[in-house]
């Protein structure tokens, strides 16, 4: 049985970020990743199976025959694979979603810490406080920014407290697309900012810049300029000597000793061999679906219901985002082919909007492949198929182009993970059950945005405007979050302002799962900048 100082388990965003502060700060770390370290090739660049568009498989993990999830539908469940509807699946592999990501790297707002001081809690809703605030988390921020790497524009940041410190790049120059919702957005009198991305613009880091390529979101940078956990802080853990990463490797559970004390765990290697492994500390950081699944499948004779769930809060509170747009066809190209395609973001209505619980980002979008433009894109009166349907894509695919973004998920304590005894994984381990849906003031807020969209995209030229608002459904997703959340009370919280689960001195979380809520903004950001804080709690305090 071996034994490190800390065991970190997934290596994504938050597992990256503590694997390579805690080796650096001279702890002996084992980091421990389901899925595998993919070369370039390895996620290619097929059209049809991609992070982006997986109807059809998937390039980036989890693998499709070991790790299936049900879900509950109005009473009806289901056995789910990782590339089908209603997965919510996130990237497994080295890096996890940071491989693949469009990287888009937002803080958020002072508000998004207050919502509900701010707006009181709509009945039915779990919608809280943090316990931390914008200014506590404002130097992680900034050394997320830094050490993965940013380019943007500070100043432009007109929504934010002034930051104490620019941004280490400049934002990447300004395309077609960029330049028509920029005019449109000076028509109605609405700051525009260019977004702040995890992509070199410039040579940073010994790697070099972005050769703006139109394969960005859903599939990995062919010259490695974009940034993530796997070439920055994996690699400086990997570089002390004192991480060792196991890949193609499940965790089972948690273990602990006869008093409930957290010890190690207990995991299948690549041949399917079950080894258990000790340590001072445990950080889970397998994304807010998997770490409240490994929570609920390390119960104890002390905690039954699983471990840090004494307030049966493990697993409630799921949420996403919702992606409220509007799509317009204009009269002139508006698409080069200069990617990676997002640019321009109006932060307009995160907050103050009249009658509305927060609010969310609008911004233009990534390059769409076009397979997604016409399974996603097409306008509604068009035929899915045919010489009609031909002919728009050939005439039209450089000229239209649409604006989305995220809006604040008002949490439910219904939308919730739970674990399926009777459907199990490759490994023998019961799977997560996913279930419930956001609550119905998420629906009223992504109405509201999806209206300011069809302004935007009118205002910028469009001669056909068209895109539904959304209805109500589990709100998940790649930007999952909520499943273990912050707070000072164990009754409704999983883990304090310092990311250690309650009751246990030692066991700790570094992913989405421990926001409180989830922003009206990509999370990528928050989830590296908390996990630079808790991982330095960790060297400081262990």
């Amino acid at each position: 049985m071996s034994k490190y100082d800390v065991i970190i388990v997934g290596a994504g965003a938050g597992g990256g970020v503590a694997a390579g502060v805690l080796a650096e700060a001279g702890k002996r770390v084992l980091l421990i990743e389901r899925g595998r370290n993919l070369s370039f090739e390895d996620v290619g660049r097929d059209h049809l199976r991609n992070q982006r568009l997986s109807q059809y498989g998937h390039n980036a993990g989890p693998d499709i025959n070991s790790n299936p999830r049900t879900l509950e539908v109005n009473g009806d469940e289901r056995t789910i694979r990782p590339h089908e509807g209603g997965y919510h699946a996130n990237a497994a592999c080295v890096g996890s979603g940071t491989r693949v990501y469009g990287a888009q790297a937002w803080r958020f707002m002072p508000q998004d810490f207050r919502m509900a001081s701010t707006y009181g809690v709509p009945k039915g809703s779990s919608l809280a406080d943090w316990p931390i605030t914008y200014d506590e988390l404002a130097p992680y921020y900034e050394r997320a920014e830094w050490e993965i790497g940013v380019c943007g524009s500070h100043d432009a940041m007109k929504h934010l407290p002034d930051y104490n410190k620019p941004y280490p790049m400049p934002p990447q120059s300004v395309h077609t697309q960029g330049r028509t919702f920029r005019n449109g957005a000076a028509e109605l009198g609405w700051h525009t900012l260019p977004i702040p991305l995890l992509i070199n613009s410039v040579p940073y880091n010994n790697r070099p810049a972005c050769i703006r390529c139109q394969h960005c979101v859903g599939f990995a940078c062919p010259v490695d300029a974009k940034n993530g956990t796997q070439n920055t802080l994996i690699q400086r853990a990997l570089a002390t000597g004192r991480c060792d990463l196991l890949t193609e490797t499940m965790v089972e559970r948690i273990t602990t000793d006869s008093a409930g004390r957290v010890t190690g765990i207990a995991y299948f290697d690549k041949d399917g061999q079950r080894i258990e492994v000790t340590s001072e500390v445990i950080v889970l950081s397998a994304g807010a679906v998997e770490t409240a699944r490994l929570l609920l499948n390390s119960a104890t004779s002390a905690e039954p219901n699983g471990i840090g769930n004494a307030g049966d809060q493990v697993g409630r509170s799921l949420q996403g985002h919702y992606y409220p747009g509007a799509v317009g066809l204009f009269p002139e190209p508006v698409h080069d082919g200069i990617g990676p395609g997002a640019s321009t973001a109006t932060c307009e209505f995160n907050h103050g909007n009249d009658g509305i619980i927060g609010g969310g980002m609008l911004a233009d979008e990534f390059i769409l492949l076009p397979i997604i433009f016409s399974k996603r894109t097409l306008p509604p009166d068009l035929p899915r198929w045919g010489a009609a349907n031909k002919n728009f894509m050939r005439e039209n695919y450089r000229r239209v182009s649409d604006i989305k973004g995220p809006v604040q998920d008002i949490p439910s304590y219904d939308a919730r993970v739970t674990v399926n005894q009777k459907v199990r994984d490759r490994w023998g381990i019961p799977v997560a059950n996913l279930s419930g849906t956001t609550h119905p003031e998420t629906v009223r807020t992504a109405n509201f945005m999806h209206e300011r969209a069809k302004e935007w995209v009118k205002a910028s030229g469009a001669v056909k405007v068209w895109g539904a608002p959304p209805g109500l459904f589990l709100s998940g997703g790649q930007h999952q979050a909520g499943t273990a959340r912050m707070g000072d009370d164990p009754q409704s919280s999983v883990v304090d302002k310092w990311s250690r689960v309650h009751g246990h001195d030692n066991l700790y979380i570094a992913d989405g799962s421990v926001h409180v809520t989830n922003g009206g903004f990509n999370p990528v950001l928050t989830i590296l900048a908390l996990s630079f804080r808790t991982a330095e709690h960790i060297a400081q305090n262990w």
